[in-house]
């Protein structure tokens, strides 16, 4: 199985880029834009000059618990930038996703309780709500979280969107927003 094939049938349809999109990041923002791969996992990520955002990350069942995955986020740690991703919100019907959510919490990540994120995916057309994570080794603020969120939406989830798709992502100003009063702390949820 390459490395697209493991991560599709990991995540939901509507989370997936194309592979056309992921290699053209790959080929095309590959100052940016990576891969890291090996025989239990998939690690997609974007580094940019003050944060890192990690679009994809697989374990396979069979290494999960062997601590790859903690040796993946060291790895990125170890750069001492803010590290951002999307995780979708707790189902209990899915227990990978309290798991997901116990990891990232173990591994220090914060729950960015202040930054709403909504996306209408261009495979299903239906919107996705997600929730942003980060770890953060100078304790950015929310405020600043949300700012490195959008370029990197801009960046990334809208290259080439058009060209790819026949279609265009919503802009920025639908997909993120900021609320400085703060919600539901998704990791409280976990206790």
């Amino acid at each position: 199985m390459n490395w697209y094939e493991k991560l599709s049938k990991y995540f939901p349809v509507e989370e997936m880029k194309s592979k056309e999109h992921m290699e053209t990041l790959l080929e095309e923002k590959g100052d940016v834009y990576y891969k890291d791969e090996g025989k239990y996992h998939v690690l997609m990520y974007a580094e940019f000059e003050t944060f890192i955002f990690i679009d994809y990350v697989y374990v396979s069942k069979d290494a999960r618990g062997k601590g790859i995955g903690h040796k993946l986020m060291e790895k990125l740690k170890a750069k001492e930038k803010p590290i951002i991703l999307e995780v979708e919100p707790i189902d209990y019907e899915d227990t990978d996703t309290e798991k997901r959510l116990h990891f990232y919490q173990r591994e220090g990540f914060e729950h960015a309780k202040s930054i709403g994120y909504t996306r209408r995916s261009l495979a299903t057309n239906e919107l996705n709500d997600m929730e942003i994570l980060y770890w953060s080794p100078k304790h950015e603020t929310e405020e600043e979280i949300f700012e490195k969120m959008k370029k990197m939406y801009k960046n990334i989830h809208t290259y080439k969107d058009k060209e790819l798709y026949g279609k265009s992502y919503q802009p920025v100003d639908e997909v993120l927003t900021f609320n400085d009063e703060e919600s539901d702390d998704i990791f409280k949820e976990l206790d």
